[in-house]
């Protein structure tokens, strides 16, 4: 008896997997983005240091986030008005070819005797472009093929998807670019995209709902004037753009690791945010027993803002490390349940354009942080641009909690777009669930 209660016990913190043995497609789509992020996170940690080799500048770096910014508003919102509008799997397939091409020029570039600069900027640029009219798609396609009650389940395996991309990207990239050269890390991202395609295209049509808009103005303002009714919906984009922009201290870290004196852990600092992440997806079977999902997202940010503050505040890498690891599994609680609230409440029909303001939540923070953690530190000190804004972000936090109430009661179970979506979903769970596993 003990056996069993302990095997019952450790089955509640495994991954839930039931989205993973009911969906063929999920299972494709998931392996293709495992491959896809490996190789991104590839150039995620070459591009900067790159920009760091050439230019010694903090601020340099930091402005990869300013070319990024324009591309990713434009093309997410009206990426999510040509999810709803055009054939899912199609529009994935093209964009995911794009990258590929992106990483072949950033790979012509860095075999170049003096590489240029320009074009790092120009393919960050066209890169954020193509992701974020890709992204509306690839999350409005996972309540198609995922049963309404498992979307919870399915969140966590796509964030230990992201993570484990996440860990070893950067780990391996840190040991290519230092030893084998920027150009090693651009080719293995290319085959990355190549080898994702070929699962994409395997997966079967989406073709837009009936009821979908034609991609237009009209339609992307239909979808921001609904995710303005739903201020539970609107609280968790406000979240995650606070948490990010005052908080993520990525394009600093090729700088903080030069003042810690110990530029071979600089792949560690990369991968210590995904690691976290990657712990908590792995013990994510905890996640479908959850309900208050608001609470938990507000809460979890704020652990977020104090670990990175912990990881500012402190001279020595180990800690650095344990800080920044543990700030990445704060982060992933709070995604996890993000996406619950999304995949569970938003109508098929507007999945898409809701996606492109998402992107917009998730993305935006990030780039509008690389652009404030580059120049404050370029004016205060990179220790100090990372603690101050690890501390802005929990009293951010703090504020928004108050001037949230419906995120912080929200509960699947009594909320009632989430109870409308249940029963549409009910009718089509068969048919959206895929073939079974043998």
């Amino acid at each position: 008896m003990p056996r069993d209660l302990l095997r019952g016990f450790l089955r509640g913190f495994l991954p839930d997997l039931s989205p993973w043995r009911a969906s063929q497609d999920f299972r494709r789509l998931w392996t293709s983005g495992l491959i896809s992020n490996f190789g991104s996170f590839l150039t995620f940690v070459a591009l900067p240091v790159q920009l760091k080799d050439l230019t010694g500048s903090a601020a340099a770096v930091g402005a990869i986030g300013a070319v990024e910014l324009l591309p990713l508003i434009v093309c997410g919102l009206y990426g999510g008005a040509l999810a709803d509008a055009l054939d899912k799997r199609k529009l994935i397939v093209r964009t995911e070819a794009g990258q590929g091409l992106l990483s072949a020029v950033l790979l012509l570039n860095a075999l170049l005797p003096r590489p240029a600069v320009w074009p790092l900027y120009a393919i960050a640029a066209l890169s954020s472009a193509l992701g974020s009219v890709q992204r509306p798609a690839l999350d409005s396609l996972w309540p198609r093929i995922v049963a309404h009650d498992d979307m919870p389940a399915a969140a966590s395996l796509n964030s230990l998807r992201w993570t484990v991309g996440g860990v070893a990207g950067p780990a391996v990239a840190g040991v290519v670019v230092a030893y084998a050269g920027l150009g090693w890390a651009y080719a293995a991202d290319l085959l990355t995209f190549a080898v994702s395609v070929a699962y994409i295209v395997r997966i079967a049509p989406s073709p837009a709902a009936h009821e979908a808009s034609k991609p237009s103005l009209h339609a992307v303002l239909e979808g921001a004037r609904y995710a303005w009714s739903r201020k539970e919906l609107l609280g968790t984009y406000v979240v995650d753009l606070a948490a990010m922009f005052l908080a993520m201290p990525l394009a600093v870290l090729p700088f903080l690791a030069d003042e810690l004196h110990a530029r071979w852990a600089l792949g560690l600092m990369y991968a210590s945010v995904p690691a976290g992440a990657m712990l908590v997806s792995l013990t994510g079977g905890w996640a479908s027993r959850v309900h208050r999902h608001g609470l938990l997202v507000v809460l979890s940010a704020t652990g977020w803002g104090l670990a990175v503050a912990a990881a500012g505040g402190c001279g020595n890498v180990w800690l650095v490390l344990v800080f920044l690891t543990v700030g990445g599994g704060f982060d992933m609680v709070s995604g996890i349940f993000r996406a619950a609230m999304w995949n569970q409440t938003i109508p098929d029909e507007l999945r898409g354009r809701l996606a492109g303001i998402e992107l917009l939540s998730y993305s935006v923070g990030p780039q509008l942080g690389q652009v404030r953690a580059g120049g404050l530190a370029a004016w205060a000190g990179v220790r100090t641009s990372v603690a101050l804004g690890g501390l802005a972000c929990a009293g951010a936090m703090g504020l928004l909690a108050l001037w949230l109430p419906g995120l912080m009661t929200y509960d699947a179970r009594t909320n009632e777009h989430a109870v409308r979506m249940r029963e549409r979903r009910a009718a089509a769970e068969p048919a959206a669930s895929g073939p079974a596993v043998d």
